[in-house]
């Protein structure tokens, strides 16, 4: 973590994403937010921008971002959408679309996505489309989209056949993450972010997991081990993103657990019996277990990935979803539906162990039907 540099802003730290032309930075901070209306300006010098938000968000913070803005001289509009995963449809994405339009939206303007990864996935899709494209910023207000959605430039929404089928790369011009913003999320929405910030570990990084077993109490209280823990993952993401902004290769090992996790939300219908984080956790620990299974990592690392979720007070098991969940032929049928898919063949993100993810192709279905049938009886 480096000391404040020229024009960075105090008590921040600075990530580039390194894409060329379409290179940006992100911006990680406590208490920021009263200055991200100087920093847009600085990029986009005279545009306008249509902030996008929910009405959770909207009532704790917009006044404050609004007032940012004023104070660079930056115009404004903004739209509410309702919270929760049930606004990233098509419906919703017409509204926000019409919106734009309506607004007078030029290419030169700016999409403003301020909220967390339903916001930041839905008003980053509709700034690809507008106008063929206009510009992007993203001030994430989860933790969960402050390490992860609104990083990288996937947007798109969720259809009954399965999650973020449709959509488009759109990149932002910035990224501003008030970690502060944080301390008004409930516990549940903090924790399932934190799902997140462990996929980077779990990916190739096993001495930040073991780092994050010592001070996770201490990044849900809001001491600087947050910060820290934010950029360690932002930056694990922007080395990615910028070695394969398309997910040609390497991309998708930041989809570790997903497989999974998207057919769990699908089956749960995309609502609020089961986040989209703990989803992910749920997923992760089963990748590891299936990982075991096929005897490619150890007992004592998979144990060790689901000790540590439940400690923090993730969901670990199929069935701590409350509910009835379908059984394991429907999972698969969502699972068959997954954007890795290649020709019909099923490609997972496996593990050796910790900090040792991988991308497998050509994974047995016959084998991940069995393997989930048994989770779902445990």
């Amino acid at each position: 973590m480096s000391d404040t540099a020229p024009g960075q802003l105090r008590g921040s730290t600075t990530i580039p994403v390194e894409l060329g032309e379409r290179s940006y930075d992100i911006i990680i901070g406590r208490d920021i937010i009263d200055r991200a209306g100087h920093e847009i300006a600085q990029r986009l010098p005279g545009a306008r921008m249509a902030v996008v938000t929910d009405s959770t968000v909207a009532e704790q913070h917009l006044s404050t971002l609004l007032m940012s803005l004023d104070d660079a001289g930056v115009r404004h509009v903004q739209f509410v959408v309702e919270p929760g995963e049930g606004s990233k449809s098509f419906a919703t994405l017409e509204t926000v679309v019409d919106f734009l339009l309506a607004s007078r939206m030029e290419r030169n303007d700016a999409v403003l996505a301020f909220g967390g990864g339903v916001v930041g996935d839905l008003a980053g899709f509709a700034s690809g489309i507008v106008l063929r494209g206009i510009h992007l910023i993203q001030v994430p207000t989860t933790l969960l989209a402050q390490v992860d959605s609104s990083v990288g430039g996937k947007t798109g929404i969720n259809t009954p056949r399965g999650k973020n089928l449709v959509g488009v790369f759109q990149q932002p011009d910035l990224v501003v993450a008030d970690t502060g913003i944080l301390d008004s999320l409930p516990v549940r929405i903090f924790n399932a972010g934190y799902a997140e910030v462990a996929k980077y570990a779990l990916i190739r990084d096993v001495d930040f997991f073991s780092w994050l077993e010592t001070n996770w109490r201490a990044i849900a209280a809001g001491w600087p081990e947050r910060e820290k823990a934010i950029a360690i993952a932002c930056q694990g993401k922007a080395d990615i993103v910028s070695a394969d902004e398309r997910e040609k290769g390497q991309r998708a090992l930041l989809n570790l657990g997903h497989t999974f996790a998207h057919a769990l939300e699908a089956v749960t219908g995309y609502s609020d019996r089961l986040l989209h984080g703990e989803a992910v956790a749920i997923g992760i620990v089963l990748a590891h277990d299936f990982s075991f299974r096929l005897g490619l990592c150890s007992l004592e690392d998979s144990r060790r990935v689901g000790h540590h979720f439940a400690e923090v007070g993730l969901p670990t098991r199929i069935r701590d979803i409350s509910g009835d969940i379908p059984g394991a032929e429907t999972l698969m049928r969502h699972i068959a539906h997954d954007k890795k898919v290649k020709q019909g063949k099923l490609t997972f993100i496996l593990s050796r162990g910790i900090g040792e993810a991988f991308i497998a192709d050509d994974v047995s279905g016959e084998k991940v039907q069995e393997f989930l049938e048994e989770q779902i009886k445990r």
